[in-house]
């Protein structure tokens, strides 16, 4: 099953329809922010900006898409064949991506991909870019941040903000990360937080006691978000279910 949904043809069917899906979801969906105000003065400056979300919510990302066109944005997907069609439909929407994520230990062609990939998301965002990063992706655990996204934010120096998204009525998909998929004409909440800051001389131990603080505050501001759309918050997957 892997093997065929990695073909370039199934990757490519996946990508249309990922990309016409989430934009049918922005299109239609009563989207309602919170806190808002935080994260405009950043959008509207010249420096770099990091934005993180959770990768379950990958089908409503262009809830926050007006907000972010206002800078020149890219998004860090995953160099395996199974973010091509993630890549690809986030391209379409207009945010390009750096291909890029954790490589698996034992890996010299991954690692290799893995470490160019972060070099040109560091050099981007420190020239003033925008950059969207699902720091649990692309195999979890869920809701737990990897260490990458605060390495960019120390080297480049960029503000971050951490994003909730939700959508009621939804469906949940069998994976790991339980991607949410909103009906069309749902109800949506946004909730945004930041700005957070990676001190420069910020040593392993100050960045994983950073890590475990942010991802704490995203799981409570997609709650948060969650109860926006309307309805109790939802239980996240395991954190060791990858």
């Amino acid at each position: 099953m892997k093997r065929l949904l990695r073909h370039p043809a199934v990757q490519a069917v996946l990508g249309w329809t990922l990309a016409g899906y989430i934009q049918l979801v922005a299109a239609t969906v009563r989207w309602r922010h919170e806190n808002l105000d935080c994260v405009e003065p950043a959008l509207a400056g010249d420096g770099g900006v990091l934005g993180l979300f959770w990768h379950g919510r990958i089908p409503l990302c262009l809830a926050m898409s007006p907000q972010w066109r206002r800078k020149d944005t890219r998004a860090l997907i995953s160099p395996s064949a199974d973010g091509e069609f993630i890549a690809f439909a986030v391209g379409r929407a207009g945010f390009p991506a750096i291909r890029g994520s954790t490589a698996k230990a034992g890996d010299p062609r991954r690692t290799m991909a893995a470490a160019a990939a972060y070099r040109a998301a560091i050099d981007w965002v420190r020239d003033g870019g925008a950059l969207i990063v699902t720091p649990d992706g692309p195999r979890g655990p869920s809701e737990v941040l990897a260490q990458g996204a605060l390495q960019i934010a120390k080297r480049s120096g960029a503000a971050v903000y951490l994003i909730g998204l939700a959508a009621r009525p939804s469906g949940r998909a069998r994976s790991w990360d339980r991607t949410m998929l909103p009906a069309p004409f749902a109800r949506g909440g946004v909730v945004w937080d930041g700005p957070h800051h990676v001190p420069r001389d910020a040593d392993e131990p100050t960045i994983a006691a950073l890590a475990e603080e942010w991802s704490k505050r995203l799981s409570a501001i997609t709650r948060r978000a969650e109860a926006l759309a309307g309805g109790a918050a939802l239980i996240p997957p395991p954190t060791g279910e990858t």
